[in-house]
């Protein structure tokens, strides 16, 4: 199996130092062609109107909705979030569509703020440290969203299918258990297992 990580924007080498810690094959994706042999895609955090405006002006976006009609899983990071929802506000922006939350880029003060917090998750008995970065806010999520982690009552880690979105930056503390879910996630009927 091999892990995509969108590389045009943001902190993808953190990501990157993650996977090397679980010892899991990654390639950095800039081009369509880089998603040819990729099971799974990370999105990173960064600006999520550059990248969907690089998306779109490489052939990117379309390459994705490819990955995800064939069964591939993803992980969206910060703004890899905004750019996985099905609906984005304030303001609008076009994104994947793949995830359905709805996700406030700039909520004018309801925008969570950039803190270091350890929180309970879903995924395990001990907490997590979790480091938010300008993070965006999930205002909802559709009937088949699980949620695995909440702040102040909102979701801040959610899972539907084969995709996860997390509004903390994960890859930028030394605990590897978000990254160790999506590798499970991503592994369960990989593309390449299946040829």
């Amino acid at each position: 199996m091999t892990i995509g990580i969108l590389a045009i924007q943001g902190d993808f080498e953190a990501h990157a130092r993650a996977l090397e810690k679980l010892g899991v094959k990654y390639i950095f994706v800039r081009t369509p062609e880089d998603l040819q042999n990729v099971d799974a895609l990370i999105l990173p955090g960064g600006e999520s109107t550059t990248h969907m405006k690089l998306l779109a002006e490489t052939g990117l976006d379309e390459a994705i909705q490819k990955i995800a009609a064939n069964g591939g899983a993803f992980f969206g990071t910060c703004a890899g979030a905004i750019l996985l929802a099905r609906e984005v506000k304030s303001p609008e922006q076009k994104s994947l569509g793949l995830l359905d939350i709805t996700v406030v880029r700039n909520a004018y003060g309801r925008q969570l703020s950039s803190d270091v917090l350890t929180l309970p998750t879903r995924l395990r008995e001990a907490p997590l440290e979790m480091v938010f970065i300008r993070a965006p806010l999930i205002e909802q999520t559709g009937a088949n969203v699980e949620v695995l982690a909440e702040r102040e009552g909102k979701p801040i880690l959610v899972r539907q299918g084969k995709v996860m979105a997390s509004t903390f930056h994960p890859e930028l503390t030394n605990d590897t258990i978000v990254h160790e879910q999506f590798v499970k996630l991503a592994s369960s009927g990989s593309r390449t297992a299946k040829k």
